[in-house]
């Protein structure tokens, strides 16, 4: 699979994403935080982060919706390593709702299979089938080796190529480990 030229990016129109998409980030950034302001603080960095970095957002490689939960789940992390440097920021909240760790991480695992699912149609078919029988169903290599009608070595092979390219295109999706 060749890297692609980057197509320039058309300035990004913040008022037409945030009302496509603001009101879904905020109730992703409230399940992972459980706190309105911090999640409408999250909201706007996200936005803010998504307008100084528009030049670099390329519509071949994610939507604009995955680009935007990628950034979104960047700035959670950031917030939620906040919290924990400074606790006692949470504690003058009133975020007790004893469900909110169980949605958060419900909706984390969502927005991250959204972003592997873009992230795998990035690269060729033949690493996407080795990862996804590989990893994703945990199907035995020799297995999937004879269905697929390969040595074992060239499945091997292809899930060690199929996930240094998985990587390399999360990177240019602005993902980050």
């Amino acid at each position: 699979m060749g890297r692609h030229t980057p197509v320039p990016a058309a300035p990004l129109d913040v008022r037409a994403a945030y009302a496509a998409h603001g009101p879904e980030l905020y109730r992703f950034a409230l399940r992972q935080l459980g706190d309105g302001g911090a999640a409408q603080d999250v909201v706007q960095e996200v936005f803010l982060r998504a307008w100084r970095a528009s030049g670099s957002y390329d519509p071949q490689l994610a939507s604009l919706r995955t680009w935007l939960f990628a950034i979104a789940r960047n700035v959670v992390v950031d917030e939620a390593r906040r919290f924990a440097v400074r606790p006692w920021q949470q504690q003058l909240t009133d975020g007790g709702d004893l469900e909110a760790p169980a949605a958060a991480a419900a909706d984390e695992g969502l927005v991250d299979a959204w972003v592997v699912e873009e992230a795998l149609r990035r690269i060729s078919e033949e690493h996407r089938a080795a990862i996804v029988q590989t990893h994703l169903r945990g199907r035995p290599y020799a297995e999937v080796a004879t269905e697929l009608g390969v040595p074992v070595g060239t499945l091997r092979s292809r899930v060690f190529y199929g996930l240094k390219a998985l990587r390399l295109a999360l990177d240019e999706m602005g993902v980050e480990p």
